[in-house]
């Protein structure tokens, strides 16, 4: 079948929160351990049930293979494993993960590889996507050779906060996790696994969502709410829509809500007056509608994003032609966002 060509517009830069500022330059992810990132979990496993939470460290090794893997050793299939959320591929990374407690005799087979086992304890309950806090990262840039705007960078982030961009690696090296997901929403029919079809649906909303993001920087409206703005509490919490702006940008300015950005599917909750209007021209520009949308099922029934996002406890060290960094984000955000608001040159991820 005919599927239109993949709109420059989806993979076209976004806009920066500090575009007035230069960036640092430098080499990221130059070794394995200048990429850390940890999960802050959403609870702490109860020491009681029958699923066993391993508290586990990987080296690089991206999701997928990480999950077939634990499947492959433990001799389970991968549906019988819970993880809380997706970890790059090249970096150290530590978190929870859920199997079941017939397996308790079998961890060993684990150790090894680019894994360990760190903590073992029991739980009620699987671990399901989403039960994750956050995760904390550190991070480290070599061959640094300006520094002089580090700082202004990090403080203008800290004060208005960071644009919820997805990252690159969302959409694959080369854009070709969204190259499927484009083909998927328009019809076309293609062997793909269960796991990589959701992702790259999902890719496409992903990158509608930056569209509609970075637009609003680019009008002046990052810190400003608008007439039926769907807001959402923040750090977390119910929707509503924004009737009152002068009410709710009073509230926007004291962090208790933030406005949110669509994440097209059957179920979203829709924007009114002008942010229905810039969300519908928006899609209509790239040649879909909601219809579109109908083809992924349970996969695309959407949902809001938050646009803005306050990062937790940023630092950052200067050693010669070395920055480190260390910060927390919400589950869901990207730390590459963060990174290219400071670098400014594009950053070369593992499109994982």
């Amino acid at each position: 079948m005919s599927v239109p060509d993949l709109p420059e517009r989806l993979v076209a830069p976004v806009q920066s929160l500090t575009a007035n500022l230069p960036g640092i330059g430098g080499i990221f992810k130059e070794q394995l351990d200048d990429f850390v990132v940890e999960e802050i979990p959403a609870y702490e496993p109860s020491g009681t049930g029958e699923h066993l939470y391993l508290w586990i460290e990987k080296r690089d090794m991206g999701a997928e293979y990480f999950q077939r893997q634990i499947a492959q050793r433990l001799g389970i299939p991968t549906g019988e494993i819970g993880t809380a959320g997706l970890k790059d591929r090249r970096a150290v990374t530590r978190q929870w993960v859920s199997v079941p407690g017939r397996c308790e005799t079998l961890l060993p087979q684990l150790e090894g590889n680019g894994m360990a086992v760190l903590k073992v304890n029991k739980h009620g309950n699987k671990l399901r996507p989403g039960h994750l806090r956050g995760n904390r990262f550190e991070i480290t840039l070599r061959q640094v050779k300006n520094t002089s705007s580090l700082q202004p960078i990090l403080e203008s982030i800290q004060s208005q906060g960071l644009p919820n961009y997805y990252g690159s690696q969302r959409f694959g090296r080369e854009n070709e996790t969204l190259q499927m997901g484009w083909r998927l929403l328009h019809g076309d029919r293609f062997r793909i696994s269960p796991f990589l079809k959701k992702l790259a649906l999902s890719s496409v909303q992903s990158a509608l969502f930056n569209c509609c993001l970075s637009d609003r920087l680019a009008d002046g409206l990052f810190r400003k709410a608008i007439l039926g703005d769907v807001m959402g509490k923040w750090p977390a919490g119910g929707l509503f829509v924004s009737q009152d702006v002068s009410t709710e940008q009073q509230r926007f300015d004291a962090r208790e809500i933030v406005h949110t950005g669509p994440m097209f599917g059957t179920k979203m909750k829709v924007a009114e007056a002008d942010a229905a209007q810039r969300e519908s021209e928006l899609l209509a520009a790239q040649g879909l509608t909601l219809e579109h949308f109908n083809i992924g099922g349970r996969m695309l029934e959407g949902t809001r994003r938050h646009n803005v996002i306050y990062v937790e406890e940023l630092q950052w060290t200067v050693h010669e032609e070395t920055v480190t960094l260390k910060f927390n984000l919400p589950a869901g955000c990207y730390a590459t966002v963060l990174l290219s608001e400071v670098i400014k040159s594009p950053l070369l991820t593992d499109g994982d």
